[in-house]
C-alpha cells in the first residue's frame, strides 16, 4: 500500500493457551485516523501491546522504516507510597532530563497546555492528582518526543465530559500540522464516525474493516456487538 507506516498480516496473539485474537491484517496509511473498537474482552488492547512490541505473538507487523510511537495506554495504576512528582514521571523520558536546556522545559509546558493541563501539575505527586489528570498526563507524555505515530487507548477514559471533544479535535489537530498517524481505541462511536478516517472492527478476529459511512451501520454493528448491543455505544 502506497504511504503505508503499518502493515499487519495474519496477526495472532495466545495467552496462557488462550486464543486472545486470530488472524488479524489490516494496513494503515500515513497521516491516517484508524479507530479499533468493539465489546469488552474483544482484544482491543491485546492489539495494541502487540503492535507496541510487549506481547509475543504470530503473524507479521512491519513498521515502516524510523517510525517513532507514542503509546497512551488506558490506565496507569499508580502506587500511592512512591513519592513521585509529575516532573520526576516525564523525567523518565531523558536520562539527563535534569540537565536539559530551557527550551525544553517550555517545549513541555506546551505539551501539558494542549491537553488542559497547567505547568504547575509538574510539582504535584503523581499519585496525587485525578484519573482525569493522569489521563492527559499520559497523552502529553505520549506526544512529548512528536511521534509519527500515536496509539491511544481510549484517550478519553476518565476525562471530564466536557473535555473529550477538546482531545479529538488535538488528535485531529497532530494530524494535519504534524502529519501524526493516530491508532485510536473507542467505545464512542458517534466520536468515531466524526474523527476517525477508518474502522477496523474486533472480536478476537476481525469483523469488519472499512470507512466508518461503511462500517458504523446496524448490520455491521449487529455482527460486531450482538443484535441491539451497539444501541448503547451509539448514545
Amino acid at each position: 500500500m502506497e504511504n503505508c507506516v503499518l502493515e499487519v498480516k495474519n496477526l495472532s496473539v495466545i495467552l496462557d493457551s488462550e486464543v486472545i485474537l486470530k488472524d488479524i491484517s489490516f494496513a494503515v496509511k500515513k497521516g491516517e485516523a484508524l479507530a479499533i473498537i468493539g465489546p469488552n474482552g474483544a482484544g482491543k488492547t491485546v492489539l495494541f501491546r502487540a503492535l507496541a512490541g510487549l506481547l509475543p505473538h504470530k503473524g507479521e507487523i512491519h513498521w515502516a522504516d524510523k517510525m517513532k510511537i507514542g503509546y497512551a495506554p488506558q490506565k496507569f495504576l499508580v502506587d500511592k507510597s512512591i513519592p513521585i512528582t509529575v516532573k520526576e514521571f516525564f523525567s523518565l523520558k531523558s536520562k539527563n532530563f535534569w540537565l536539559l536546556p530551557k527550551d525544553f522545559a517550555e517545549h513541555l509546558s506546551h505539551e501539558l497546555e494542549l491537553v488542559g493541563l497547567d505547568k504547575g501539575i509538574l510539582n504535584k505527586p503523581i499519585a496525587e492528582i485525578s484519573g482525569g489528570q493522569m489521563q492527559r498526563v499520559l497523552i502529553a507524555w505520549a506526544m512529548l518526543d512528536h511521534p509519527d505515530i500515536l496509539l491511544f487507548d481510549e484517550p478519553t477514559a476518565g476525562i471530564d465530559v466536557g473535555f473529550e471533544e477538546t482531545i479529538y479535535h488535538l488528535l485531529r489537530k497532530l494530524q494535519k500540522e504534524r502529519g501524526t498517524t493516530v491508532l485510536l481505541i473507542s467505545h464512542e462511536l458517534n466520536i468515531v464516525y466524526k474523527y476517525a478516517d477508518s474502522v477496523l472492527c474486533l472480536n478476537k478476529k476481525m469483523i469488519c474493516h472499512g470507512s466508518p459511512a461503511e462500517v458504523l451501520n446496524p448490520q455491521e454493528l449487529a455482527g460486531l456487538y450482538g443484535e441491539g448491543g451497539f444501541y448503547k455505544h451509539l448514545n
